[in-house]
């Protein structure tokens, strides 16, 4: 996110705010900000004597704006850094505390909280004071295709390329948590060895997602309305249920076909309107003009319910004796005949 990198890119340069507030539901750049903070902005040595790390169950605000208020003990700044700031306002006069010291904060204390998972009311007077004396980040939970475009910038980054079809891969596999698969990115990045891309056959020899056998392979066979291919992927999975459990893919067919009811629905259809509408790149709508001419509008909403009755199914609801094998290849054959 180009916030994010504003906001370290001004650290960096020393442009310190005495107050960083960091809120909102995707923890991973909330995490990236902080971690910098705590590694970079003071020296090793200074570290044990002006750097902080509390978690908000731990203290309480007034304690922690006595604490901010301290001068440093051998540096010219100290660094607190509040960990689950979410659990630290439990009563009024903790907002107190903090908007009497956010109008008239230390120059000597970089005060930072990670407000995870929650974001303030921007009509209060603690977020007002944020903005004008110091830094307010909200984290806001990306859609699937702006994490396939944080997959792309992050793998140019570190110096090579990824399609995004491998992006994909990765995202259907690893699911949407950036950690996860930052942490696989770094994995990838060690084994390239002057590679400059990453593909498909990267990934499986690396990773363990099969090139050919995977979710974004399935739902091209079933937008496509290729049975044989999309029955032996689901022959695959089911002789390989730990790397591909079956609540992973009938969610993975289930999106597709909710998009694919949204693509139905929309007046205008050009890739980069249905793209916005859908929340995907405008790469993939192709694959959605292909399924809208395979499933009418009537038979998604069909594939839908059969997607609901066997994810009732998987979870031992009117299942019987039917193993997970038998309810993929029910459900396979309703959707696509």
């Amino acid at each position: 996110m180009k916030e994010v990198q504003n906001i370290i890119h001004s650290i960096k340069q020393g442009d310190y705010k005495p107050v960083y507030f960091l809120a909102g539901e995707e923890t991973f750049f909330i995490d990236q900000i902080s971690h910098y903070i705590e590694q970079y902005v003071l020296p090793d040595e200074a570290k044990g004597f002006d750097q902080m790390v509390v978690y908000g169950l731990d203290v309480n605000l007034p304690d922690l704006v006595l604490q901010a208020r301290r001068f440093p003990m051998i540096g010219d700044k100290q660094v607190i850094i509040v960990k689950e700031a979410q659990h630290l306002f439990k009563k009024k006069t903790d907002h107190e505390a903090l908007e009497a010291y956010l109008n008239q904060p230390s120059d000597t204390t970089i005060l930072v909280f990670n407000y995870k998972y929650k974001k303030l009311d921007k009509r209060k007077k603690i977020y007002k004071l944020l903005i004008k004396k110091g830094i307010y980040f909200e984290s806001k939970k990306l859609y699937e295709s702006d994490i396939l475009n944080w997959i792309i910038h992050t793998v140019k980054h570190m110096g090579h390329s990824i399609d995004l079809k491998s992006a994909q891969m990765l995202m259907d596999f690893l699911g949407t948590d950036l950690s996860k698969i930052n942490n696989e990115l770094t994995k990838l990045q060690i084994v390239l060895e002057g590679q400059t891309a990453i593909t498909p056959e990267i990934i499986e020899e690396n990773i363990g997602i099969s090139k050919d056998y995977n979710n974004f392979e399935l739902k091209s066979a079933v937008a496509a309305g290729n049975y044989i291919k999309a029955q032996k992927i689901i022959n695959y999975f089911t002789a390989n249920p730990k790397e591909h459990p079956m609540v992973l893919t009938i969610s993975v067919l289930y999106n597709f076909f909710r998009d694919l009811f949204i693509y139905h629905s929309l007046n205008d259809q050009s890739p980069y309107a249905a793209a916005k509408a859908i929340g995907v790149n405008p790469y993939f709508i192709k694959e959605y003009k292909s399924g809208a001419h395979k499933y009418p509008m009537k038979k998604v909403t069909q594939n839908i319910a059969a997607l609901q009755e066997a994810d009732l199914k998987s979870k031992g609801v009117m299942a019987g004796s039917i193993t997970s094998k038998d309810i993929l290849n029910e459900l396979l054959f309703k959707i696509m005949h």
